[in-house]
This record gives structure tokens, C-alpha cells and sequence, in this order.
């Protein structure tokens, strides 16, 4: 096995642990490290001593963990480090850390770009993963920034002094395109942003002024046809998609009733909702719909003085607003006309 390299990018240099790091490494362990690492308490200096050694240790028999030490032009000493460990064939994880007197100043941003042009390239490695805890912005900011998107979140995926928290995991692939490209920046940026559901519901009323509601299997309320739009799918075409599912026929839809904003309600994140205009039928049209028998299980008419108990409060508040006058375009938030 080769000895371990010492990587320079300009004034930056990340080289291997020497004994005279531990001392000072070990002076400047402060309450960030020590929280953010799940740390009882600023380890003895025997114990990063025996760390170090298992790091060296590690590096020689197969490369499966990497430990540098972070120098900067013009400080004496460590201001860092940062480390990459092999998890499963072609994927490591990165952690690093800033000593207290030098943060601010983009060290762990520009040392782990630095380790990842090293872990993709030297070490072989395809994917690289970071985990963070979501309060920690710092660190999450420090992933963002040196290219890897926001995948997902553990829930309970880590304990921190005694308390178990979430986890938020951030990757990058070796073909991922680079951050400075535009590709790769909007990319890095989708994963970061928020990402609200659009729903897409119909209302179809018979010529007495009642709307068609369906008894569904996975809630009390009664609904309106439609469901939540799938990605890359115009929300009007989802509200055809869902009916022909839910109905077994699609029914034209003329313009937009309504647009809503619905917020957290029963464990459901918040939405935008679209309600289109089905249009004024027969009373006989329900007899030639066909409910799919698992999501929903029966369909009926219902007139607005009935809705008070049978439908969510949202949709008792605005349905009768709706049905009143669906000629209008109402804009509604959270049950309000405006």
C-alpha cells in the first residue's frame, strides 16, 4: 500500500495525522465538536491518540478509512480535519471538522472538495454520502456547497447526547454533473428547495346545484374526484388521469373554480389545490360511473346544506362558496374568498 498522499489546493492542504497533532487537536475540542459529534463529554487525549493509530492503522491495511489534518497557509498547525470511510463497494461517507479559531473562513467547504476529488479519483469510490443532523446548518451548508444534493432524512437516525434525532443525508456520484455547471446547479438546488403537492380535484354537479362527492377507503371525509398530481404531469391532465381511475371515465373539464392553499392537516404536508369545473350533468350520470372499488367505494349527490360533518371543514367552508356561484374564479386560502 502506498503511503498516505498529501493533497494542495492553493493555500489549503490536507496531509496525514503526525503525533504532534494530538495535542494540539485535542486543545481545540470545543462544545460544537462535542454536540455535533455525539461526544459524553471533550474525549481524554488518549483516546484521539488511539484513534489516530486505528486511522493509520486502517489506511495501510486496505484504504477503508482516510484521515487527514486540515493545514492553512499562514496558520501554525491544525485548523481542521476531514475523512472519508468506505461504507459498502464503491460508496464512502465524509465527515469533517473546524476548529473553533478558524471557522468563517470556507475551510471544511474547501477541504472536502478537495477529499472528493481524491475519493473519486485515488480511492476509486462512486458515491459519497454525508449525514448531518437538520439543526445543524452549518454542516449542512458545507454539503450544499461542495456539491452534494439533500437525498432524504432518517427519521431517529442517530442518538445525540441520549436523544434520538433525525438524520438529513446528502449524495454525490461520480458522474453527477459539477456544481458550477448549470445542470449541475439546478440540480443541487431542486434537492434543497421546498417541493409542495399540487392537487388536482373536480367538481362535477348535477342540475339541482349538488356536487358529486366519493366515499373513499382511506379517510371519514367524503372528497371531490381528483388526487394529487404526479410529477411532470400538468395538473389538468392529472385531474382527467384521476378520474378515469377513480370513475372509469373521464369527464370533460371546463377552466378552474378555484385555486387553494390547504394546509398541515391530519399528517399531510401542505398543497396547492386546483379545483376544475365538471361541468352540470343529469343526476342520472352517476349510474354510468364505475368507482374502482379500492380507493373509492361509492359515489354520491350531495346538496351544500349537506356537506357540515360529511366533508373535511375546508371543503365544508368552501364548497358551498364554490357551488354558488362556480362562474367565478375564486382564489382561496385556507377556506377564506378572496
Amino acid at each position: 500500500m502506498p503511503p498516505q498522499p498529501t493533497l494542495i489546493d492553493g493555500e489549503l492542504t490536507l496531509r496525514p495525522w503526525r503525533d504532534e497533532d494530538i495535542d494540539v487537536a485535542h486543545g481545540l475540542a470545543d462544545d460544537q465538536m462535542v454536540r455535533w459529534f455525539g461526544l459524553a463529554g471533550t474525549p481524554p487525549r488518549s483516546e484521539l491518540a488511539d484513534a489516530v493509530a486505528s486511522w493509520r492503522q486502517g489506511y495501510a491495511d486496505d484504504r477503508s478509512a482516510v484521515h487527514f489534518v486540515v493545514e492553512l497557509s499562514g496558520e501554525t498547525g491544525p485548523v481542521g480535519t476531514v475523512a472519508v470511510r468506505r461504507l459498502s463497494p464503491g460508496v464512502g461517507t465524509v465527515t469533517w471538522s473546524t476548529y473553533k479559531p478558524y471557522r468563517g473562513r470556507r475551510v471544511a467547504q474547501r477541504a472536502v472538495r478537495l477529499l472528493v476529488v481524491y475519493a473519486f479519483g485515488e480511492l476509486d469510490l462512486d458515491r459519497l454520502q454525508v449525514e448531518v443532523d437538520p439543526e445543524n446548518r452549518a454542516a449542512a451548508r458545507v454539503a450544499i456547497r461542495s456539491g452534494f444534493r439533500r437525498e432524504g432524512l432518517l427519521r431517529g437516525g442517530a442518538v445525540l447526547q441520549g436523544e434520538r434525532r433525525d438524520v438529513a443525508v446528502y449524495g454525490l456520484r461520480r458522474d453527477d454533473p459539477r456544481a458550477d455547471t448549470l445542470s449541475g446547479w439546478t440540480a443541487l438546488m431542486d434537492s434543497v428547495l421546498p417541493k409542495k403537492r399540487v392537487i388536482a380535484h373536480v367538481v362535477v354537479r348535477d342540475r339541482a346545484g349538488r356536487v358529486l362527492l366519493c366515499k373513499v377507503s382511506y379517510k371519514l371525509d367524503l372528497e371531490l374526484p381528483g388526487g394529487v398530481v404526479e410529477p411532470d404531469e400538468d395538473p389538468a391532465t392529472g385531474a382527467l388521469r384521476e378520474m378515469e381511475e377513480e370513475l372509469g371515465v373521464a369527464l370533460p373539464i371546463h377552466g378552474v373554480l378555484a385555486i387553494d392553499w390547504l394546509p398541515r392537516w391530519e399528517g399531510w404536508g401542505d398543497a396547492i389545490e386546483i379545483l376544475y369545473d365538471g361541468g352540470v350533468h343529469d343526476p342520472s350520470l352517476i349510474d354510468t360511473l364505475r368507482p374502482d372499488g379500492f380507493e373509492i367505494l361509492g359515489l354520491g349527490w350531495y346538496g351544500p346544506e349537506e356537506l357540515a360533518g360529511l366533508v373535511s371543514p375546508l371543503n365544508a367552508r368552501r364548497l358551498p362558496t364554490v357551488l354558488a356561484d362556480p362562474t367565478v374564479l375564486h382564489n382561496l386560502r385556507d377556506g377564506a374568498t378572496y
